[in-house]
């Protein structure tokens, strides 16, 4: 009797043993079964807004698997808040979900992360180009992203002199220069031009969410930019706030010879492989192709050293950041929502992977400092070496 209760406690004892190896694959500890049921939501725009954010959510997905879902918000997103937050709503549904990450975050961002927080107060937010008031979605959001926009009212003005930009014509119109960032942007934009002797030119394009559409707005810089170059010559600079208008920028800046410091949203993904007839199949993430890519069209049609972006896809970064964050966090490897150790050590790796370095501050303005709203600044790549 005494060996068969002890060959039984034996036999408990390895099943025990073996639930708990089971348990313990050495990623984790405790907890870790419930850490593998989690899931990340990405919304971003569509292809026509900014392909760019759109197909890094798709490596992500293939990267990944069923552990990421994703979602776009309209390209009329200033006129369709609603549809914004009912398709973060729709993410947050899944039970599974634990964390959005939100690039571009536009007007509705906020709203919408309000409306999930109704029921899933837990949810994590990574909120990257966020285009809202900064202390709202600050306030809102977990962790929030923007290009340095500001200091780019420096960078920008500053690599247009270097390329023998004597004019510098600046793309927008009433909704961006109402954002605080773009705003404060271009009244560094045109402090640093009267500081380099660089003539400033507002120029007024139409909104893409109003009644002209993506279309209309892109070719009106088709139009426009021979205009701007017959009264100012070749040695004219052109940036535009919006995403949709760089493909068209492009093209007719190389068509003309006239110079092109930098995207909106600097990355060698943006605007550059539709206006320069790229293929990008099979090269999604090789960011070493593109930039070669594109110097070698460049130096055909003469205009090296004339164009430029950053070496680093830097919505693609944030996005990609965003996730590797909200994996941590999931799994429990950081202190709390906001682990701003963990979250710059992320991005400083992704942005080295890349072949660059990039600098990231917290966003202030006057008396406003805001501790979880980080700005990123990467260096230029000029395809003149």
């Amino acid at each position: 009797m005494t060996k068969k209760l002890i060959a039984l406690l034996l036999a408990v004892m390895m099943l025990f043993s073996l639930s708990a190896c089971s348990r313990d694959n050495g990623q984790g500890g405790e907890g870790e079964g419930e850490a593998e049921n989690y899931k990340i939501g990405i919304i971003t725009g569509t292809v026509s807004q900014g392909e760019e954010e759109y197909q890094a959510a798709q490596n992500l997905k293939e990267k990944y698997g069923d552990k990421i879902v994703t979602a776009t918000y309209p390209d009329n997103f200033s006129t369709e808040t609603e549809t914004t937050i009912a398709n973060v709503v729709s993410l947050a549904s899944d039970p599974d979900v634990k964390a959005i990450v939100f690039v571009q975050a536009v007007p509705g961002a906020a709203a919408a992360i309000d409306k999930v927080r109704e029921t899933r107060p837990d949810m994590l937010f990574i909120c990257g180009v966020a285009a809202e008031d900064p202390a709202t979605i600050a306030s809102k959001s977990d962790i929030v992203m923007l290009v340095d926009e500001i200091s780019m009212g420096r960078t920008i003005p500053e690599k247009a002199a270097e390329m023998g930009a004597k004019t510098f014509i600046h793309y927008s119109f009433a909704r961006h220069l109402s954002y605080a960032t773009i705003a404060a942007r271009r009244e560094l934009m045109i402090e640093t031009c009267k500081e380099l002797g660089i003539e400033f030119v507002d120029v007024t394009a139409p909104d893409p969410t109003s009644d002209a559409g993506v279309s209309g707005a892109q070719q009106f810089i088709l139009e426009d930019v021979p205009r701007q170059v017959e009264k100012y010559g070749k040695d004219t600079a052109f940036f535009s706030t919006n995403c949709s208008m760089q493909e068209p920028l492009i093209a007719s800046i190389l068509e003309l010879g006239a110079i092109y410091p930098q995207q909106c949203c600097p990355s060698p993904y943006h605007g550059y492989p539709a206006a320069l007839g790229i293929d990008v199949s099979g090269h999604e993430g090789d960011v070493q192709y593109m930039l070669d890519s594109i110097k070698e069209k460049l130096v055909d049609a003469g205009q090296e050293g004339r164009m430029s972006t950053w070496a680093v896809p830097v919505n693609m970064l944030m996005i990609e950041a965003g996730v590797e964050y909200a994996i941590e966090f999931c799994e429990g490897k950081t202190d709390g929502a906001f682990d701003e150790a963990v979250f710059t050590s992320i991005v400083e790796e992704l942005a080295t992977e890349k072949g660059t370095a990039c600098e990231l501050s917290k966003y202030e303005d006057g008396d406003v400092k805001l501790d979880n709203f980080f700005m990123l600044l990467c260096d230029f790549h000029d395809f003149s070496k």
